[in-house]
């Protein structure tokens, strides 16, 4: 068999179908051809996620409508490139195992070799649902039975308390369909309407689900509405604060629209920011960061805080992020940064 040097080429000699999805920060898909990109080192992974690169592999024969899936979690260098050694260490264990049949049914000697592959990661059960909505979405797939009784709960005919039927694999198809054009349903429009209604069991794993995707001007404003609504109110509690974080997160694939920058901007000139809606910013809507002036005043919040663990732990998820290095190295630098956050900084680096 001829030398494989690169997960892309293995999947290509097997004559597979595929489709690649980051894991860690978002459930996203990953073009092939950044991918192969960043297998070469030509670019460093552009989402990490502490240290690492967390990608879903879907693959197939032409034949077969059944996708296999990996899930891996690949070491990153502190230039965010693909550590080589360990992508080359799990190519060798898989052709070991199956050589270039990837799709082939496995003896119980290919399968113990398989399982043994310490690259292999379990994401939270949340991320695997989405993932299994968007892979069966893209692939024209049916959705499953729970997607229809979501539908139905979100017309508000049953009652809004009557959730107990909802199942989280529901609200994840339900997520992935939200831009729909060839459906019956507007899902945005029902959304919208559905909205100031649901109890928070229904409505945090929404916010989740939503996470992952793009979605109308009329949703992010309803969600932006919500957050200001929950902001406002003077005396705050652990589950009004819990809203707000989830709220926000739900904005994470929409965080460069010009909506969602001028609501964090908004939230950043207030006199406080809690902690939790900081790291909601920085682990989700981070793309909002890309602004100078946004990343500062993100930083002097930070700062604020006055918890240099949380500084330092911040910093470093945010400069390993490609689109957000140079930004934090500028605000580093910059000449009208607090007396605070150069103390900080410089704690950082001691």
């Amino acid at each position: 068999m001829d030398t494989i040097d690169t997960i892309s080429q293995l999947l290509h000699t097997s004559n597979s179908q595929y489709r690649i999805y980051d894991i860690g920060r978002k459930i996203e898909k990953i073009p092939k051809e950044l991918f192969e990109k960043v297998e070469l080192n030509q670019l460093p992974y552009p989402t990490p996620s502490q240290g690492h690169a967390c990608i879903a592999i879907a693959f197939w024969q032409k034949q077969s409508s059944q996708p296999f899936l990996w899930l891996l979690k690949l070491p990153l260098d502190e230039r965010g490139l693909l550590n080589q050694g360990a992508r080359n260490h799990f190519i060798a264990i898989i052709v070991e195992a199956l050589g270039k049949d990837l799709t082939q049914a496995v003896n119980e000697d290919q399968e113990s070799l398989l399982k043994s592959n310490p690259y292999l990661y379990t994401p939270a059960q949340y991320k695997l649902a989405t993932l299994n909505s968007k892979i069966k979405f893209e692939l024209k797939q049916q959705a499953s039975e729970y997607l229809s009784p979501f539908v139905s709960y979100l017309t508000g005919e049953n009652g809004w308390d009557n959730w107990q039927a909802v199942g989280v694999q529901g609200i994840t198809d339900f997520a992935v369909r939200i831009k729909d054009e060839s459906s019956k349903v507007k899902y945005d429009e029902l959304l919208v309407n559905a909205l100031p209604h649901l109890p928070n069991e229904v409505l945090f794993p929404l916010c989740a689900a939503l996470e992952n995707e793009m979605f109308s001007v009329d949703l992010i404003n309803a969600i932006s509405t919500l957050f200001k609504n929950e902001c406002s109110i003077t005396s705050q509690t652990d589950e009004n604060q819990q809203l707000q974080q989830h709220l926000l997160r739900s904005l994470a694939s929409n965080s460069q629209h010009v909506y969602v920058e001028k609501l964090i901007a908004d939230l950043l000139e207030q006199q406080h920011v809690s902690a939790e809606l900081l790291i909601t910013i920085s682990g989700r809507c981070w793309l909002a960061l890309e602004n100078n002036n946004q990343l500062m005043a993100f930083l002097e919040h930070l700062v604020l805080s006055d918890d240099q663990a949380l500084f330092n732990s911040i910093f470093k998820d945010l400069v390993a992020i490609p689109a957000i290095r140079p930004v934090i190295f500028q605000c580093m630098r910059a000449p009208e940064r607090s007396a605070s956050l150069s103390k900080a900084i410089g704690q950082l680096f001691n």
